[in-house]
């Protein structure tokens, strides 16, 4: 899979602060992209952004708890990020619960963020590798033919051949030719790994 370009994209309405975190991400090899508000960030999302969110958890306006709110309701796989102020905490408890990989208090050293910032672009390259694999397997389905589709559902459901030859009204030779033009396709040898990888996309396409 091609690399992707990660970015931070930091959202936060003090400018001294953000003009700060620009050049000390930008200092460390990052790209970053920087928002005064949460609403900026939000006209300008994407699902195709790769990287992590640094966000002030306190703004005018739309604040940072609204905006976690707002992507999780577009499935945005961005980890985020809270930057927050001393009597904070309760709310960045609730963030976390609601999804958030860290949050950090201000004042904070720069080394704590930058490590913070690391570990959440590590779990995005993560999570993107998965759901590249899984949107692999459902490339892969889409190749099946409806009766292969049909073969496949019930191996899944653990039906012998004979079985599937008597209930399809087809022979066992029939049977045996698309099922192992199944296991080709999806380029597995094991049933139990077939299993795996149709369950694993579930949510993604309707199988078994």
């Amino acid at each position: 899979m091609t690399d992707i370009q990660q970015t931070v994209y930091v959202v936060e309405d003090d400018e001294a602060v953000r003009d700060s975190l620009e050049l000390l991400l930008k200092s460390d090899g990052k790209q970053v992209k920087t928002y005064p508000s949460a609403t900026d960030f939000l006209g300008d999302y994407s699902e195709d952004m790769a990287g992590c969110i640094v966000l002030d958890i306190r703004m005018p306006g739309m604040d940072g708890m609204e905006l976690q709110k707002k992507l999780n309701a577009r499935h945005s796989l961005l980890p985020i990020i809270f930057v927050t102020g001393h009597g904070d905490v309760p709310l960045a408890v609730d963030a976390m619960k609601e999804g958030a990989v860290d949050f950090i208090q201000k004042p904070y050293r720069e080394e704590a963020l930058l490590e913070k910032i690391e570990s959440a672009l590590e779990q995005d390259r993560e999570q993107r590798k998965t759901l590249g694999e899984r949107q692999e397997i459902v490339r892969k389905i889409k190749t099946l033919t409806p009766r292969e589709t049909e073969i496949m559902e019930r191996m899944i459901a653990g039906q012998a051949n004979k079985v599937i030859a008597i209930e399809l009204d087809i022979s066992q030779r029939t049977v045996e030719i698309h099922r192992s033009r199944v296991m080709h396709k999806m380029g597995t040898h094991s049933l139990a790994h077939l299993v795996r990888m149709v369950l694993s996309v579930k949510d993604l396409i309707d199988v078994g």
